[in-house]
């Protein structure tokens, strides 16, 4: 293994690191207003918006996100829709995610107890102010390590942007084997910064659940 070699690009793979945790970011918050949008739609008293969510959902989570992805960045010209490399990645996962995250929050809403809303309502709570005060705080906490278990999933996923060659750890990684004929230093330094962001995530949410279990 060839460690100079590896400490010589390593500061590359730094760079292409933030980009990866920019792309992260941006998408979780996509995904997290879309999965609420979502949610929201499933759980209407309007048919339509029932089936509108339940297209959504059936759509992107049966088709590959690569092949999504490939749709926004090379087919949306096509019909007028102009997007560099890093937006359509970002929209492209960011919609792809909130697929999952909806059902995620969707089936922490229905699980809590009925009788709880029942009681609410006998309190004098309209329907809004019942979800919002009672049963919206309870499902919050439920949605915490779920939706963390989401947002490992897409940090992972980033990856597929190296495809529309977005400039993050797995295309910075396959740039410079090209050039050095040395896949397995140049892979192995993308996962240990892959892990450590992961893992770094995963301990945000496991703080993140602790405290909304004291509270």
């Amino acid at each position: 293994m060839d460690i100079e070699l590896m400490l010589t690009v390593y500061p590359y793979f730094l760079k292409a690191a933030w980009v990866t945790i920019q792309l992260s970011v941006l998408t979780t918050i996509l995904g997290l207003f879309c999965g609420g949008l979502g949610a929201a739609a499933r759980l209407s008293r309007f048919v339509v918006l029932r089936y509108i969510g339940a297209a959504y959902v059936s759509f992107i989570r049966g088709t590959p996100a690569l092949i999504q992805l490939f749709i926004l960045y090379f087919g949306g010209p096509q019909i007028g829709i102009q997007l560099d490399a890093f937006e359509a990645g970002v929209i492209g996962l960011g919609v792809n995610i909130g697929a999952y995250m909806t059902e995620t929050i969707r089936g922490a809403i229905i699980s809590i107890d009925k009788g709880q809303i029942e009681a609410a309502r006998t309190l004098g709570m309209s329907r809004g102010q019942s979800f919002r005060k009672v049963v919206l705080p309870q499902a919050m906490r439920l949605m915490i390590r779920p939706l963390g278990v989401n947002i490992n999933a897409l940090i992972k996923g980033t990856a597929l942007v190296a495809a529309i060659s977005v400039v993050e750890l797995t295309y910075t990684a396959q740039r410079y084997i090209g050039s050095t004929y040395k896949p397995f230093e140049m892979f192995l330094i993308s996962g240990i910064l892959y892990m450590i962001i992961i893992y770094i995530t995963s301990r945000a949410v496991t703080w993140l659940d602790n405290k909304a279990k004291i509270v």
